[in-house]
Parts: structure tokens; sequence; C-alpha cells
């Protein structure tokens, strides 16, 4: 496979697991975090880290809203809800400290 498909497959790839998670507003940070050690916050860093590595200014703020698809503040009163016992249990118990 030539560089530039794999390029154009990984896009296509990236832009169905953003659709996805946009879709699934049910799914939790918190519960991505526990079972898969990341979340939609850490997607956004790492989109902003590789506009920022191609010296392309970019506000958290403005990578929270290209992974959430619309303002991280509306995002979180429409669908975040606050972590139950279970859950932050869990978190602690997959991020140890110092970890």
């Amino acid at each position: 496979m030539d560089e530039k498909t794999r390029i154009e497959l990984e896009a296509a790839a990236f832009r169905a697991l953003v659709d996805h998670l946009r879709a699934r507003t049910d799914v939790q940070n918190i519960d991505l975090m526990n079972l898969a050690g990341f979340c939609r916050n850490c997607l956004s860093k790492w989109y902003q880290a590789a506009a920022e590595e191609r010296g392309i200014a970019m506000t958290a703020e403005v990578a929270k809203e290209t992974i959430y698809g619309m303002p991280y503040a509306e995002w979180k009163a429409r669908f975040q809800k606050e972590a139950t016992e279970e859950q932050k249990a869990a978190y602690a118990h997959s991020h140890p400290a110092g970890h």
C-alpha cells in the first residue's frame, strides 16, 4: 500500500471513530478511560498535538469542539453525568497513582 492511501485510510478510520463517539453520548468519558485507557479529551489532546507538530496553532477548546462536534461546555451540560462511586473506583484501580 502506498503512503497516500495509508494516510487516507487512517483519516477515514479516525473520522469514523469521531462520528461514533459523537453518536454515543450515552458513553461517558470515565467509561472510556476505564475500559480503553483513553477518552474524547485524550483524542482532542492528540489532535491538538498533531496540529501543533505541523505548525498549526490550535487551542484546546478548538480541538475539543472538533472531537465533540460542539463546544465542550455544551456537550458537558447536555450529556455528562456525575461519575458513580463504582466508576470512580474502577478509574482509581485502572489508573494507580504514579502510573
